[in-house]
């Protein structure tokens, strides 16, 4: 399978500013789908700290609502969160908006999925963040069986369901689900009960944010799929497992200079295992979103 590329919507940092600043999300969507990206891509803080923010943290907006919105816009994009916090919600929920989302844009949506880390935000949410991983697992257990759209029971941390059933179907059987993080508390999960592994670049700052542990260079990131996809197949697995890393090379912001540094980059990611490229850009406008987009797709996608 040839790499794939997801355009991540620009994250508008700080408490100010409008969160659609870097361009209507639709226009956005339609002009990504036109240049050949695969998929878009939007990420969940509900009620994130101030403190957070102010030191460089970023807003959002509901990332499946507005996925929604992108489904009506376009027809082939991918429709990927990225990545939603599975213990903000009942699981019921989670998987009652997933589904939704699959079945209105025909079979597009992946639900990328993290444990969380912000402490202040499990707070407000009225979620006990020492139970984040147990809540996390019951979600894993809970989507699938959701989706099938047959009769089952179970018992929660919080809820109890007694022979429930819930329609319509997804149009995926399953929706794939990719698992964000470093541990090996996530490899497993994304070995044993995922299609997706999502590993976070970005340095030893950023993974000490995140609490997740910082993953080194491609090579160590080509070992740890390695090790990830013999665990998967050490269970009896024999299902694709994508794998999807945030690039983030120095200079991507322009994209037509260097583009065989950048080539070739994605070249190494690709051979060691990843299967999904997500880029970005830090634009504040419209005019910079749109040129970064075009430009991207001119050089790398066409």
């Amino acid at each position: 399978m040839a790499l794939q590329f997801i355009y991540h919507y620009p994250e508008t940092a700080g408490a100010e500013g409008d969160l659609l600043d870097a361009g209507d999300l639709r226009e956005v969507a339609i002009t990504a789908e036109r240049v050949g990206f695969d998929a878009l891509s939007l990420s969940e803080h509900p009620v994130p700290g101030a403190r957070w923010l102010g030191a460089g943290g970023h807003q959002t907006i509901d990332p499946l609502v507005a996925l929604g919105y992108v489904a009506g816009a376009t027809t082939r994009l991918k429709l990927l969160t990225y990545l939603a916090v599975a213990p903000y919600r009942n699981p019921f929920l989670l998987a009652k908006a997933a589904a939704t989302l699959d079945k209105l844009s025909s079979g597009r949506a992946i639900l990328g999925l993290g444990a969380g880390y912000q402490k202040s935000e499990f707070h407000a949410l009225g979620v006990d963040f020492a139970e984040r991983n147990a809540l996390f697992d019951e979600a894993l257990d809970v989507l699938p069986m959701h989706w099938s759209g047959e009769p089952f029971s179970y018992q929660g941390l919080h809820f109890n369901a007694r022979d429930v059933v819930a329609r319509p179907r997804p149009v995926q059987d399953p929706i794939p689900i990719w698992i964000g993080g470093n541990s090996q508390l996530s490899r497993r999960r994304a070995a044993e009960r995922a299609q997706g592994w999502m590993p976070m670049s970005g340095g030893a700052e950023l993974s000490t944010t995140a609490r997740t542990p910082s993953l080194g260079g491609v090579s160590d990131l080509a070992a740890a799929i390695a090790e990830l996809r013999e665990k998967a197949a050490a269970t009896g697995r024999t299902d694709h497992i994508d794998v999807v890393y945030s690039y983030s090379g120095n200079g991507i912001d322009a994209p037509t200079v260097d583009a065989d540094r950048h080539r070739d980059a994605f070249a190494e990611l690709e051979a060691a295992g990843v299967t999904w490229v997500v880029v970005s850009d830090r634009t504040a406008t419209a005019a910079a979103t749109f040129e970064f987009i075009e430009s991207f797709g001119a050089t790398y996608l066409a």
